[in-house]
């Protein structure tokens, strides 16, 4: 499981993983409960890849959103910056 530490957002962590490159059991640390739970439910089982295109830019608040940093998250886990 992989833990990303949001910023901007009412949300304030992502946890998720990644099977087969299939984003799989993500969820939302905070934040707007229906919003982050149909956003997590629409990026589960998607390729990574497909998920940043969706997500990535979608804005809310402060430049950012919960779609925009799940996007964010994803990018940093396809550049080894998680654990």
């Amino acid at each position: 499981m992989y833990s990303y530490k949001t910023s901007g957002t009412c949300s304030q962590e992502i946890l998720f993983d990644v099977d087969g490159g299939k984003l799989r059991s993500v969820k939302f640390i905070r934040g707007c409960v229906g919003n982050t739970q149909g956003v997590a439910r629409l990026a589960e089982g998607r390729d990574v890849d497909e998920v940043i295109a969706l997500l990535e830019g979608v804005q809310c608040r402060n430049g950012t959103s919960c779609p925009d940093q799940l996007a964010k998250a994803l990018k940093a886990y396809k550049a080894g910056e998680l654990n």
